[in-house]
């Protein structure tokens, strides 16, 4: 088993006014030649955006674009003609694929909007892009680990062209259960969302992640009162880069 820790505090840092942003890879502004993917898995971008703030529309082609809130309300539009509102508990997935435009806003004037913005290296490239998001019950449950996409739309997960599955989990103090990577050469990265976490005798805390690769199962502990986590199984195989 080899490990990778992207400590909370290590991470790049950017605000400028309205996007206070946290960043695991390079991304933007900050480069690090160490940190510049885990396998396909490019971008895992905390972010706040001020309230009636955004991004505007910008073009992407060619990576998976997955968006996760956390508090607050986000709003999407595409090229596509797609119109949306994310909240706590959904989960969106963006194919770019061939090339698409989006913008990114927060839907409310006055409360801020925190999210995660993940990016992953697509399995195949110039495919028709394709947009969908879900509600799941992730906020709710407790002691469960959720499924929320999948390569295969396996137990109605959304749709990400990579061989990666995304889980989200909330658990009490000392629940805990082994991880078995769907895929082999798949490896696993973990963040805490929330709370405190044991994973393989690695002590992790709010927004601490890490990277695990060369095994077939990881053995995840709560060590919080309520905690929650993200697991991201992805290939640890790149076909190409951006």
């Amino acid at each position: 088993m080899e490990k990778i820790l992207y400590k909370a505090e290590t991470r790049g840092h950017n605000y400028n006014g309205w996007l206070d942003t946290y960043n695991t890879f390079s991304y933007a502004g900050y480069f690090d030649p160490e940190r510049i993917n885990f396998g396909a898995l490019r971008v895992v971008n905390d972010d706040t955006i001020k309230g009636g703030e955004g991004f505007g529309s910008h073009p992407h082609n060619n990576i998976e674009i997955v968006s996760i809130p956390l508090c607050g309300a986000l709003e999407h539009r595409d090229n596509l003609g797609h119109v949306s509102i994310i909240s706590p508990g959904d989960v969106q997935v963006l194919s770019a694929g061939s090339g698409v435009v989006h913008s990114i806003h927060n839907a409310d004037n006055e409360k801020p909007v925190s999210f995660f913005q993940i990016w992953v290296l697509p399995k195949n490239k110039d495919i028709a892009p394709k947009y969908e998001h879900k509600s799941f019950n992730f906020i709710n449950s407790c002691n469960e680990l959720v499924n929320v996409i999948a390569p295969n739309r396996e137990n109605g997960c959304l749709y990400l062209n990579q061989d990666v599955w995304f889980s989200i989990g909330t658990f009490t103090k000392n629940n805990a259960f082994d991880y078995r990577l769907q895929k082999k050469g798949n490896g696993l990265y973990a963040m805490v969302v929330e709370g405190k976490f044991d994973l393989s005798g690695e002590i992790l805390h709010h927004r601490d992640g890490i990277g695990i690769f060369d095994t077939d199962k990881v053995k995840i502990r709560a060590l919080s009162d309520v905690g929650r986590i993200l697991l991201i199984d992805v290939t640890m195989k790149i076909e190409f880069r951006l």
